[in-house]
């Protein structure tokens, strides 16, 4: 059975998180593990793919801070979703994986995930997109549905450490909660679950990447 580490990171600031995400991503060949991690939000923030033009974002929401990504994508509003990241170190066949199939497989497995709470989502056959630029204004091909609404949305990241996959789910509209479907998308993967050992956590990078970096105007509005 594959070892995987897991964190739960508990709510940071906007900046924090997309820092620690490439501080992950930075030190993945001395993680060498895959990494899945589960993090939220100190305040209602959203971000935007790393290519995308600050001005085009911010005229989609009133949502702030907004914060670039590391990784490619649409506009993301982060004020009730449920976020996570996987990090593959560049051995690892998901990194040798082609993005569209990354992208089917990384919902395939959430939707294995949901089935085991009795929520029936399904994988968007096409790409119906309503708004340019917005993760959630209509799915891509491969996108995760309930009731014919996009729930689910990712991007990556691919470098010569590793590879990068930022999501977020819009929980639908029942009952359910975080911690379960957390719980419900380990269990819906074989794999022998280790908590990441403190001394792995690059923290220091990502404070640094914080300051420096994601919580930076010129870096945030660079185009």
């Amino acid at each position: 059975m594959e070892a995987w580490y897991f964190i739960r990171s508990g709510p940071g600031a906007p900046a924090y998180n997309m820092a620690l995400d490439e501080a992950l991503l930075d030190s993945a060949p001395q993680l060498a593990l895959p990494v899945l991690r589960f993090y939220s939000w100190t305040e209602p923030a959203a971000t935007f793919g790393y290519t995308q033009n600050y001005s085009q974002a911010a005229a989609l929401t009133p949502l702030r801070p907004l914060v670039r990504r590391p990784t490619g994508g649409g506009l993301v509003p982060h004020d009730a979703d449920w976020t996570y990241s996987l990090i593959f170190p560049a051995q690892h066949y998901w990194h040798r994986l082609r993005a569209a199939a990354s992208y089917q497989r990384l919902h395939e497995w959430i939707a294995a995930a949901f089935a085991r709470l009795n929520v029936p989502a399904t994988l968007a056959a096409a790409s119906q997109k309503e708004i340019p630029g917005h993760c959630f204004a209509g799915p891509e091909k491969a996108d995760l549905l309930w009731r014919g609404r996009k729930i689910a949305g990712a991007a990556q990241r691919r470098s010569r450490t590793g590879l990068l996959i930022q999501g977020s789910v819009q929980p639908p509209a029942l009952a359910l909660g975080r911690s379960a479907w957390e719980s419900a998308l380990c269990q819906a993967r074989e794999a022998e679950w280790r908590p990441l050992p403190a001394g792995l956590l690059p923290e220091e990078l990502a404070r640094r990447l914080e300051k420096e970096k994601y919580s930076q105007a010129a870096f945030n509005q660079k185009r």
